[in-house]
């Protein structure tokens, strides 16, 4: 059943947009992209919309070898950020509101304290063009008080263009607002691997060219997935992965203002073309199949942003959601152990006289700096001689010098990287690579964020293909059990 949400009416504010490096693989992550309400949108049914463009290939998109010791001469992909029009500067990763800012880079942890991984709630948010889809989602993100959201437009899937379906484009003739100008396999693909909260890279589509760019967005999964789009609620597969569905009912001739306004000044379109697309198209697009999807909708929310009433009680419905999923975890996993034996997984150097004389030097505070640094490279160097060791080993023989067998161990793994946890963690990086010859090193970034408690994952540097590595993880201070995790 829907509920419908009436509130005071006032103006509703219209659509926006947004945009790392890389170094081998140098992925910045940031969560919370934020994409424009496209003028391109909607469905026809056989009988009373225009017909559909013929189906294009879509370009898939590529990835280079990790292992290359030259430079990816591919474009940089595009920094994933959520911003609206209030922000000053479009690279931060930020929402600024009138009462408070949202930093929206890193992402949380995916598991919760028994290792099990967290489902984020997805919302599907739906409407006409231009009917105030992204600024509803905005709104949400505003309010709800979570740094963690990805925001997924489906104006990032149109189908690349033919030379043919581009003249109509240019012409203002090409049906954009037919589902055959969507690649649906691909969106299913990319919000499915979202919620399993997996790296995707999300095309970006140029409305003033009509093609996608080169480059790709990355995007990560989140406690909270918003997708958003007027096609959003018609396929059956993504219906069924949406926990949440919203309909935004914004009267029709506030939405062709609104698109008149952004194609007119956005998008380079003159006046005459514009009405052309919306009455042929947009129009009877909206009566034929956007509409109708207002039945699957949970909420329908008049007006848009400016219903109050309405995003607050999406947003109170958000947070019960996520408490009752277990996305705080952090105060659950510092206490997981106590009273509990230690795992066996826990492995710790065993203390020697020699271990207890470093320690001496480095817990003394009148020890002077360069002999706690040297001290500190001695124990760091055993700590991970001792962890090679409980690498899985192999038996060989070998010829000595003197034509005698020899019968020893090899290291069972071919790979190994090292990881190191910034910025204690680089203090590791020089004994693992003394001890191991040729090891690759990585970097991951993790800060706690000082208003939730919770531990942020900020940037990582890792081989391309990092599963097929055995990894040393390297942090020379742990403070407490969640740390550890």
């Amino acid at each position: 059943m829907s509920v419908k949400l009436n509130a005071p009416p006032s103006s509703a504010s219209s659509d926006s947009d947004a945009s790392e490096p890389k170094e081998c693989e140098t992925l910045d992550l940031n969560v919370g992209v934020h994409s424009s309400d496209s003028g391109y949108d909607a469905e026809m049914p056989p009988d009373c919309c225009p017909a559909s463009p013929a189906t294009v290939p879509t370009k898939t998109t590529r990835s280079n070898s990790f292992g290359s010791q030259l430079r990816s001469p591919k474009p940089r992909r595009q920094r994933t950020t959520s911003v609206n029009q209030n922000t000053i500067n479009s690279n931060e990763a930020i929402i600024r509101s009138n009462h408070r800012t949202i930093y929206t880079a890193g992402r949380p942890p995916w598991y919760n304290c028994a290792g099990q991984q967290v489902e984020p709630f997805v919302i599907g948010i739906c409407g006409g063009s231009a009917s105030g889809k992204t600024t509803v989602a905005q709104k949400i993100i505003e309010s709800l008080d979570v740094p963690w959201v990805t925001l997924l437009s489906m104006d990032c899937f149109y189908k690349i263009l033919n030379d043919k379906q581009h003249e109509q484009a240019n012409r203002n003739e090409y049906n954009f607002d037919h589902p055959d100008a969507f690649d649906l396999e691909l969106m299913k693909d990319v919000l499915q691997r979202l919620k399993e909260g997996r790296k995707v890279e999300v095309p970006v589509y140029n409305f003033v060219t009509h093609s996608r760019e080169t480059h790709t967005k990355t995007m990560y999964g989140a406690n909270v997935i918003i997708f958003e789009g007027i096609l959003t609620f018609h396929s059956k597969e993504i219906l069924k992965m949406l926990d949440m569905k919203i309909f935004v009912d914004t009267d029709a001739d506030i939405r062709l203002a609104r698109r008149l306004k952004r194609d007119i000044m956005q998008r380079g379109r003159d006046l005459e073309g514009v009405l052309k697309q919306y009455s042929t198209m947009v129009k009877p697009a909206y009566s034929c199949y956007i509409a109708p999807t207002m039945a699957h909708a949970d909420i329908i929310v008049p007006r848009g942003s400016s219903n109050i009433v309405a995003i607050q009680l999406i947003v109170q419905h958000v947070h019960t959601q996520l408490q009752l999923r277990g996305f705080k975890l952090r105060e659950a996993l510092a206490h997981s152990y106590i009273g509990q034996p230690m795992p066996d997984s826990l492995k710790l150097l065993p203390t020697t006289p020699q271990i207890k004389g470093l320690h001496t030097f480095i817990r003394n505070a009148n020890t002077a700096r360069d002999e706690f640094i040297f001290y500190s490279k001695r124990l760091i160097r055993l700590v991970l001689e001792y962890a090679l060791s409980l690498l899985p080993f192999r038996d060989v023989e070998v010829e000595t010098p003197q034509n005698m067998p020899y019968k020893g161990k090899r290291m069972a793994c071919q790979k190994i990287c090292g990881v190191s946890i910034l910025r204690a963690g680089e203090t590791m990086e020089q004994a693992v690579s003394d001890v191991c010859k040729h090891i690759r090193i990585g970097k991951i970034l993790i800060q706690t964020n000082q208003l939730t408690g919770e531990p942020e994952l900020y940037y990582l540097r890792l081989p391309k293909d990092i599963k097929d590595y055995r990894v040393v993880l390297m942090d020379a201070t742990v403070a407490t059990g969640a740390a550890g995790e």
